[in-house]
């Protein structure tokens, strides 16, 4: 009997079969970390009930396979829908949203009747809420994934998602403050019972439309007129896009009583601009151009008052909260105390008092945290917080279109600088605002728009990682733009 050779692979095709073979695998590398995550959520369910019960109940890993059940099902949709997507951010996202969700039972079991607390229902109060927030949110980013097999494919409605993204942004400006106010700040829009923060949307479309334009203007952009201390600076007549953005910037802070929410639109623009043109010099305006409108808004908020007033007085608690500490500074200096209480290794899970610290559920999550985890504890959340950037900026550099890059590159600055800015706050870096922690705070907008952030970033991570062979989609040309150099090689972008 005669046996057929089988011809040895070529070069070409081992390898393609090899880097299909390791990308597939890191769906089970996926899988481990994200059962590990769980556990850890579980852990942490384990240890408040033991502080704040003296017992661990038989039901106190329910919240965990609640939690664990939804990310199991977004696992399974990227393992078929993005199979090669970056393993390591939805493990880490499902780990602070865990977290997150124990932490508020937290609250709930602190402020339930003691002879109540064993029989808490694992969907009561806030944590409860917020879990079910935590289903709707997972079932939209795996909707966003299976309509999105291609990220380039939303360059297509690019100035129809800028147009609703500027919408959304100035309509809780627009509205009465009966319905739109919370805590001194205009971003919400309340109907009964129900509120939702359009803002948090607003930067997903207005990010897909500054990736679209800056992609077909980067070259005007990076043109220099002048060189100043090392530093080529554009031409006065490209300022445009940066001074216009500046003034709506300007009119969120004014109008809508938030920095936070002003700094973060600023922010994201000015950075996709670097990213988009490599000029340091659109750093430095965008830096001088920020800071002196907030400058500005407060030496008029000291003058003139009117819509600049509640600016003036968030920079004046900022500048002295213990001028006032029972009345205007009461939510800062609580904030701090709580920091200073929880020292290195903090309270423990369930050990502290965060019913003390005002919308402790919202923008003092981190304050409530730092109590009972201490100086630690914090620093892993942040670390895990830099591991989703900096999985982001992976992505961003080695996808190989610019829009993609872009989009990236500025949906994982926004992540970070919305870090930054919960962070500053509460720390006192800079003045208080109105965001909310990403994936820790209670809130159905936050949470949602969050994840469909991390549904895009799975979804550039996927084309960035796919290899050739892999049935990839070959390259074209971007819609209604030009062939790109990126880095230096030729390369198209696809259109949809």
């Amino acid at each position: 009997m005669t046996v057929a050779a089988t011809p040895a692979p070529s070069p070409a095709t081992a390898g393609e079969q090899s880097g299909v073979r390791l990308a597939r695998s890191r769906r089970n590398a996926e899988l481990s970390l994200l059962l590990l995550a769980m556990v850890l959520v579980a852990a942490y369910g384990a240890t408040v009930e033991a502080n704040l019960l003296d017992t661990v109940t038989s039901d106190f890993w329910m919240p965990a396979a609640a939690l664990g059940a939804v990310f199991l099902g977004l696992h399974l949709v990227i393992r078929f829908l993005a199979p090669f997507a970056d393993p390591a951010l939805l493990p880490a996202v499902a780990l602070l949203n865990g977290l997150g969700v124990g932490f508020l039972r937290r609250i709930d079991l602190g402020e339930a009747p003691v002879a109540d607390r064993e029989n808490l229902a694992i969907f009561a109060g806030i944590g409860g809420r917020q879990l079910a927030w935590t289903l709707v949110s997972v079932i939209l980013a795996a909707g966003l994934l299976a309509l999105m097999r291609d990220h380039r494919s939303i360059s297509r409605y690019a100035y129809t998602l800028g147009l609703a993204g500027i919408v959304l942004v100035m309509l809780p400006a627009v509205l009465p403050s009966s319905i739109s106010e919370i805590n001194g700040a205009k971003l919400w829009i309340r109907v009964g019972s129900f509120s939702i923060q359009p803002g948090e949307f607003a930067k997903l479309a207005l990010l897909v439309f500054f990736a679209y334009y800056l992609v077909r203007k980067r070259e005007v952009l990076s043109l220099a007129s002048r060189r100043f201390l090392g530093i080529d600076f554009p031409r006065g007549r490209d300022l445009g896009p940066v001074v216009g953005v500046w003034l709506v910037s300007l009119l969120v802070l004014v109008f809508e009583k938030d920095l936070g929410t002003s700094l973060l639109y600023f922010g994201m623009f000015v950075v996709t601009l670097y990213i988009a043109t490599e000029r340091v010099s659109w750093l430095l305006i965008g830096l001088v151009l920020f800071f002196g409108g907030a400058y500005l808004a407060y030496v008029l908020g000291s003058t003139v008052g009117g819509p600049f007033a509640n600016f003036y007085l968030r920079a004046e608690i900022w500048l002295d909260p213990f001028a006032d500490p029972t009345d205007k500074g009461y939510q800062l200096v609580q904030g701090l105390l709580a920091l200073g209480t929880g020292g290195l290794f903090g309270a423990g899970p369930g050990g502290g008092q965060p019913d003390i610290l005002p919308e402790v559920q919202n923008d003092f999550i981190f304050a409530g945290l730092g109590e009972e985890l201490g100086l630690f504890g914090l620093s892993a959340l942040l670390v895990v917080y830099l591991l989703i950037v900096e999985r982001g900026l992976r992505a961003a550099l080695a996808v190989r279109d610019s829009f993609g890059k872009l989009l990236a590159g500025g949906l994982a600055f926004t992540l970070g600088l919305q870090v930054f800015v919960i962070v500053g706050g509460i720390s006192k870096l800079i003045p208080l605002t109105g965001q909310t922690t990403p994936f820790l705070s209670a809130g159905g907008s936050s949470l949602m728009a969050n994840w469909l952030l991390i549904a895009v970033l799975l979804r550039v991570s996927d084309g960035a990682r796919r290899p050739l062979g892999a049935g990839a989609a070959k390259a074209a040309r971007p819609a209604g733009g030009p062939p790109e150099q990126i880095h230096g090689a030729p390369t198209e972008v696809i259109k949809p």
